[in-house]
């Protein structure tokens, strides 16, 4: 899971520096083509059965959007910095938690309710409603980690129906598809940096996809969900070294809180499920 973390941040700040030279949705065409690329090459003639789902429909659907939460999430780091971009799609989990209820059927506490409320606190404390450009931009993550966490719950649906392969194969050749049909109509010829960049992006987000499955597999939930939020660590520090970015107070006590307050919800959620024997 660290090592996951660190793939993530490290594709989004390739990202971030390519938005600075490149339309963003070409930068998002070349994070899914490139992932694409490399999901062929890995499992070759195991894709045609890989393709063979019990709910199609789902799957385009939770495809699209993600889709959607990475034109949200470039769009957002181009105008933002990162840590403060990456703190704010925390308020993703909380958001699950807060939809679980309505949509799967599940029973949320008074406790995980107010950590709820907590988190979207802290969610605005970084916001800072009020209208300044910086803050209209922080609402972009926001935007993304409400669409991240309806996709997270219907993969979590998902996870009943097709095998974990299938739903990563989707993820790739539905964002790559869509995007090569998008893209066309704002492209700006890269430079070999440029090339190199956007190779290394699609890279990045298909081997840290990999190397979160098999951290899933390795080990319960409980022991590897925490660590994700190293990734708050690595985005504070590539956005000093690359960016000369640095997080203000606001920006820090919001994350301590949602950070906080994701933690809590997963422990509470984690007592449930040992007192219900599961």
């Amino acid at each position: 899971m660290l090592l996951t973390m660190l793939l993530f941040v490290s594709m989004d700040t390739a990202a971030k520096h390519l938005t600075q030279s490149y339309p963003v949705l070409q930068v998002v065409w070349a994070r899914y083509f490139f992932h694409a690329l490399l999901l062929a090459l890995y499992l070759n003639r195991r894709i045609p059965g890989l393709m063979r789902t019990k709910r199609l429909g789902i799957q385009l659907f939770r495809s699209l959007l993600l889709l959607v939460t990475t034109v949200l999430f470039f769009t957002g780091i181009s105008l933002i910095p990162l840590a403060d971009a990456s703190a704010i799609m925390f308020v993703a989990p909380i958001i699950v938690t807060a939809l679980s209820m309505p949509l799967l059927k599940e029973k949320v506490g008074p406790r995980r309710w107010v950590s709820i409320v907590v988190g979207f606190i802290g969610a605005l404390i970084i916001i800072r409603p009020g209208g300044e450009t910086v803050q209209i931009a922080a609402l972009l993550p926001f935007c993304a980690a409400c669409c991240y966490a309806l996709y997270q719950i219907i993969t979590r649906s998902l996870s009943h129906s097709d095998q974990p392969l299938t739903t990563l194969a989707y993820t790739a050749l539905v964002g790559a598809v869509v995007m090569c049909f998008v893209a066309p109509f704002n492209w700006q010829s890269p430079d070999t940096n440029g090339w190199l960049l956007m190779i290394l992006i699609g890279f990045l987000g298909g081997i840290s996809q990999f190397t979160l499955i098999k951290a899933f597999q390795s080990a319960p939930a409980a022991a590897v969900t925490p660590f994700s939020y190293s990734s708050l660590i690595w985005a504070t520090f590539y956005g000093f070294i690359v960016f000369g970015d640095l997080p203000d107070q606001p920006t820090v006590a919001g994350a301590l809180i949602i950070a906080a307050s994701g933690l809590y919800i997963f422990h509470r959620e984690n007592l449930k499920k040992r007192s219900d024997g599961t």
